[in-house]
């Protein structure tokens, strides 16, 4: 049965899935990532002006953190122009769980169980058996897909050892990562100007506030995340929070109506039978 933080942190994948869904739904996907921003540095600021800063040894961890995530976040755009990049993500959701594993396990010296290791193999494998069904995907987005995988990996590992220099303030440390979206909407008016940020508020106010609401799910689910690395091991964090994947094709098949063949579901198993062996 899975522990108390491990299904905290499976909700925190079906927060993760709905903030996703929420992106790729919408047509202009790289305002729909600026508003998105401007509500979690908001709301960061506010919670960083209410606590105290985290100790000085976890700065460096999260001012790279915070760069790694805009990188990040202007990698998720791109991938979500391109159809062959889009299917290749979940590639990248995927190769992640192990990519952290290793870089835990190099870098932090984290010992990983025999039941664990299988299981995180079994949630990555599952993964992209998902992302493979019935697609092709090229050289070029099987390329992106694993380099925004190394990105997931990257951050999630920085954060793993930050939030652990934080004596025990996780709340601040996220909410002072979070601060480094503020450089999303100063990207936007760069490459587009100011009136193309704020005209959608009077056009279009319905997608301006689901971009909004997408931003305050992002936020909790990856705050949720970042207590977990507090104590739990990063590559068993991130393969939980990875079966967000599967949670997209649930919310496909029951709000979308999109079609699950049989070789999916099974992968879908696999994966749940993944994480119960990282709750065992």
């Amino acid at each position: 049965m899975l522990s108390y933080t491990g299904g905290i942190v499976l909700f925190a994948a079906l927060l993760h899935a709905s903030w996703n869904a929420l992106l790729h739904g919408n047509r202009d996907r790289f305002l729909s990532m600026t508003w998105m921003s401007i509500a979690i540095a908001a709301v960061a600021t506010l919670v960083a002006a209410l606590n105290p800063a985290p100790p000085r040894a976890s700065w460096p961890y999260l001012v790279a953190s915070g760069l790694v995530h805009i990188f990040y976040n202007v990698s998720l755009v791109r991938s979500y122009r391109r159809n062959d990049l889009a299917l290749a993500y979940p590639i990248a959701r995927g190769s992640s769980p192990l990519l952290v594993t290793l870089g835990a396990v190099l870098v932090a010296h984290e010992a990983i169980g025999p039941l664990h290791a299988l299981g995180i193999a079994m949630i990555s494998g599952g993964i992209i058996a998902i992302a493979l069904q019935g697609r092709h995907v090229s050289r070029a987005g099987a390329r992106a897909a694993l380099t925004t995988g190394a990105t997931i990996a990257l951050y999630t590992v920085i954060d793993g050892i930050g939030v652990r220099l934080s004596d025990g303030q996780a709340l601040a440390y996220t909410a002072w990562m979070f601060l480094f979206y503020w450089l999303m909407p100063l990207l936007f008016v760069a490459q587009r100007g100011v009136a193309p940020l704020w005209t959608p508020v009077r056009d279009e106010p319905l997608s301006v506030a689901s971009s909004l609401g997408g931003g305050m799910v992002s936020i909790a689910a990856y705050g949720i995340v970042i207590w977990a690395l507090q104590s739990g091991a990063m590559g068993t964090v991130s393969a939980l929070r990875e079966t967000s994947v599967v949670f997209a094709v649930l919310i496909g098949r029951v709000f979308l109506r999109e079609t699950v063949s049989g070789p999916r579901w099974f992968a879908c198993v696999v994966v749940a039978a993944g994480a119960a062996c990282l709750g065992a």
